[in-house]
């Protein structure tokens, strides 16, 4: 059995909740399990060659690999600190694996563009400020269509499960519950040390049993069978992410593999930050 102090190149694929943008300012304790994420994945795995991430806030008509050989920082946010402007993350890109990851989706039948374009929304550079500060890896975003089922998701990503043997991570950034209606509530930011509601609880609980119980039914049908679910996403772009991340993780047999939720934490009594972690390696992020 590997260890952490025995690499293996298998990566285990992440759900990654980012929250807000002022996640890059104010860790708080999902972006202190980041700090440490990192040089756990590198004892137990050893540095990715690269990173493949689908954030919320890169969304296309079809799938899309921003295939530039240089990335910087998109600021696609108002209102918050404006510090967050001068922050910077200017990662590598990876050309050579949009090539591979293309030529993945193409052999499963799926349409994919790829585009000579950078920039890494805030789903992508805040939590990688964290996990990686250096922006040595190179990233590849994945554009994704937020029309698409969880089930269609799930294919996408069980489709680049061969990347995990090559040394990719791949990361779905979103949130685990996202109404920011209730954040804001009458007008006003809520405490974010508010006690959690019980529809959050109750969201994030069902969440966390079905991964832990492999009911990838239930999950994959998650709008219609989790507690308070268009409560917890009015729209469901943030959770989408979870589902290309456990495909990668898990593979193209819902169950196949294992699934575990790596870190929980609740921010403004409803924003959940928990993270998810896919495949054989899942479970040696458990105690990050």
């Amino acid at each position: 059995m590997n260890t952490l102090n025995t690499p293996s190149r298998r990566l285990p694929s992440l759900f990654l909740s980012h929250g807000s943008p002022m996640i890059a300012l104010e860790p708080r304790a999902a972006g202190a399990f980041m700090q440490r994420l990192g040089p756990t994945l590198v004892a137990a795995f050893g540095r990715p060659t690269a990173i493949l991430m689908a954030s919320a806030h890169t969304l296309t008509r079809e799938p899309v690999l921003l295939a530039a050989r240089q990335h910087a920082a998109v600021y696609d946010f108002g209102g918050f600190d404006p510090r967050l402007n001068q922050l910077r993350y200017d990662a590598p890109g990876a050309p050579e694996l949009a090539i591979r990851v293309a030529a993945l989706l193409q052999a499963a039948g799926m349409p994919v563009h790829r585009v000579d374009e950078g920039g890494l929304d805030h789903g992508i550079w805040t939590p990688l400020r964290y996990v990686f500060p250096d922006a040595s890896v190179p990233v590849l975003p994945l554009g994704w269509p937020p029309h698409w089922t969880p089930t269609q998701l799930y294919a996408l990503g069980a489709a680049l499960t061969p990347l995990a043997d090559e040394g990719v991570l791949i990361v779905g950034s979103g949130a685990i519950t996202h109404n920011l209606g209730r954040v804001f509530g009458g007008g006003g930011l809520h405490p974010v040390d508010r006690v959690a509601t019980p529809e959050s609880t109750a969201f994030r609980d069902w969440f966390a049993a079905r991964v832990a119980a492999a009911d990838w039914p239930a999950l994959l049908d998650y709008r219609a069978q989790a507690p308070h679910a268009a409560l917890m996403h009015p729209s469901d772009e943030h959770l989408l992410p979870f589902f290309v991340a456990a495909g990668a993780g898990v593979g193209s047999h819902p169950g196949a593999g294992p699934a575990e939720r790596v870190h929980a934490s609740l921010e403004f009594g409803d924003l959940g930050m928990d993270s998810y972690a896919f495949g054989a390696g899942a479970t040696q992020l458990a105690a990050v």
